[in-house]
């Protein structure tokens, strides 16, 4: 179930529902991919033409940002929660694990957290095997020669499912252009997700993720990287939620 918010059609199941729909798709012979909305990917779509046509094309776009939350409620939308990168890897994987016999690549990141990926997917999920893991070169554009290396060896693996970390928006370009080549049911876009999981990077505490705040702690130990999320792409996302209001239809009057 979707529905429109500023022009991008988001998922507005919960999580569970998601990682069912999900999971119901990686046993189909067909494919599928999933991307996450945030303001920051927003306000990046805006004036990268090929970022927001990978964000229309994605099968899955679910509302990774309380931001999303906000604007659908204030929009008179159905979205009641934020649905993750990390809600989605959890519980697909813990689906695949009650089912036994599933396979997962994972593509993205460094040769050590990708280790680290397999060791901790063994504890966690010991009925899930990791096919393959493949560690791109560290630029913003690939060549043709490593795209298709990347291709090969994510086929090779034979996955039921992809998962891709190298952060927006060229993860979901990359998908995008590419999964017509990849032998895979589902492929998930999910940013920082494999850095949380192997704890190379902390997730904000709980209680700030239940408040919407998960966004400030990590404000305050990364502010070189995260400050243009906070102070450029929100305030562009707000402003565009405040036009939408403004250009909403208004519905007659009662009749007296």
């Amino acid at each position: 179930m979707k529905e429109t918010l500023l022009e991008f059609r988001v998922d507005n199941l919960e999580i569970d529902s998601c990682c069912n729909d999900i999971f119901r798709q990686i046993q189909k012979p067909t494919k599928g991919w999933l991307a996450c909305l945030n303001p920051h990917s927003y306000a990046v779509s805006r004036h990268d033409e090929e970022f927001r046509d990978a964000l229309y094309a994605a099968d899955w776009l679910v509302p990774d940002g309380v931001g999303v939350v906000i604007a659908s409620r204030i929009l008179g939308g159905g979205i009641r929660k934020r649905v993750t990168g990390s809600d989605i890897f959890f519980g697909l994987n813990q689906r695949m694990n009650a089912q036994s016999g599933m396979t997962v690549f994972f593509l993205g990141s460094t040769e050590q957290v990708l280790s680290n990926l397999r060791n901790k997917m063994l504890l966690d999920y010991p009925n899930v095997s990791v096919a393959g893991t493949y560690s791109p070169p560290f630029r913003s554009e690939y060549t043709d020669s490593e795209e298709s290396a990347m291709i090969e060896a994510i086929n090779s693996a034979k996955a039921d499912v992809l998962w891709v970390a190298m952060t927006a928006p060229k993860q979901e370009k990359w998908i995008n252009k590419n999964l017509q080549h990849l032998n895979v049911n589902f492929v998930g876009a999910i940013g920082a997700v494999f850095d949380f999981y192997t704890g190379e990077v902390k997730r904000s505490p709980l209680l700030f993720r239940r408040l919407g705040l998960e966004w400030l702690p990590r404000l305050l130990n990364q502010p070189k990287r995260l400050w243009r999320r906070m102070f450029i792409s929100a305030p562009i996302f707000l402003f565009d939620v405040f036009k939408a209001i403004l250009n909403r239809p208004r519905t007659d009057e009662p009749k007296k």
